[in-house]
């Protein structure tokens, strides 16, 4: 049996094909990490005209300084309870749509919607919805004694930041989760029914780990979001504040490095983050992967 086989009339061609993707990743991503490495062994003076080799000093200041360490604390809260929510409430939608048998796409697209958001736009959404002074949640938690505030209550805060993201989040996830619901077949469903098992029992049996390839693929994504793609959210809700409550990994680089110019330290955070973020997916594939079912 012959295999059809692609030829091109150049050698030269599938290069220059690859060219512009490759373009693209080198001058905005490969090369600004490699000024950021290089940054985080320097420290450069006030006026930027000159800069001077410092080492690790950077990265040894940072593990010792307490409002880093304990940025890295909210950034784990942060980025287990927004994880969770999206994905479980992702979760539940799908399954939801799955089972119906009209109108499935109607909810489907409106479900989507918020995907296109900006995470500027959801964080000041959100910002309006829980906003002390005119926002209706603040109104109707009145009513169960509860003062909301998050300019001045650093848990409340967190609790707006966890909500706006995650409400970001789960149109993603949702999309994701139904199609991998709708992958798996239905006979396995009746084979299990007719056997006697309830609803609840064919899904957590049947359906969930067949949902693990996706699952797992999503734990990943929604680890990445969390990390860095969370900054707008946070910017246009809290700021970082109220003192320093909801100053996550990535707001933190933004804080010292924009606004405060100690640009080697924030370097330093910045290559921190990756790595942190590197360990964390390679435990993912080397432990959690083993659970997966393909």
């Amino acid at each position: 049996m012959d295999t059809k086989r692609t030829v091109f009339p150049s050698q030269g061609l599938p290069y220059l094909l690859v060219a512009p993707q490759l373009i693209i990743t080198i001058i905005f991503f490969i090369w600004p990490a490699g000024q950021a490495v290089k940054s985080s062994f320097e420290r450069e003076d006030p006026f930027g005209l000159s800069t001077s080799f410092v080492g690790l000093l950077h990265y040894l200041r940072l593990f010792q300084e307490p409002d880093y360490l304990a940025s890295v604390g909210r950034t784990a809260l942060f980025a287990l309870a927004v994880t969770i929510i999206s994905m479980g409430l992702a979760l539940v939608l799908a399954v939801a749509v799955n089972r119906l048998i009209r109108a499935g796409t109607a909810y489907s697209t409106m479900l989507l919607w918020p995907y296109a958001v900006s995470p500027v736009v959801a964080g000041i959404l959100w910002w309006f919805i829980f906003n002390s002074s005119t926002g209706i949640l603040p109104y109707m938690l009145e009513f169960f004694g509860l003062d909301w505030n998050h300019q001045l209550n650093g848990t409340h805060a967190m609790i707006l930041i966890i909500v706006a993201a995650s409400w970001k989040q789960i149109s993603y996830n949702f999309l994701f989760f139904l199609a991998g619901l709708q992958s798996v077949p239905q006979s396995l469903n009746e084979a299990a029914a007719i056997d006697g098992a309830g609803p609840f029992k064919r899904f957590w049996t049947i359906v969930f780990p067949l949902l693990s390839p996706t699952t797992f693929f999503l734990m990943i994504v929604n680890l990445n979001y969390t990390m860095f793609d969370t900054f707008g959210v946070i910017d246009a809700t809290t700021a970082g504040g109220p003192n320093q409550a909801t100053n996550t990994l990535v707001y933190k680089v933004y804080t010292d490095g924009y606004i405060g110019l100690n640009l080697g330290s924030s370097s330093a955070q910045s290559v921190i983050l990756m790595l942190f973020v590197i360990v964390l997916t390679v435990i993912q594939f080397r432990y959690v992967e083993r659970r997966v079912q393909y």
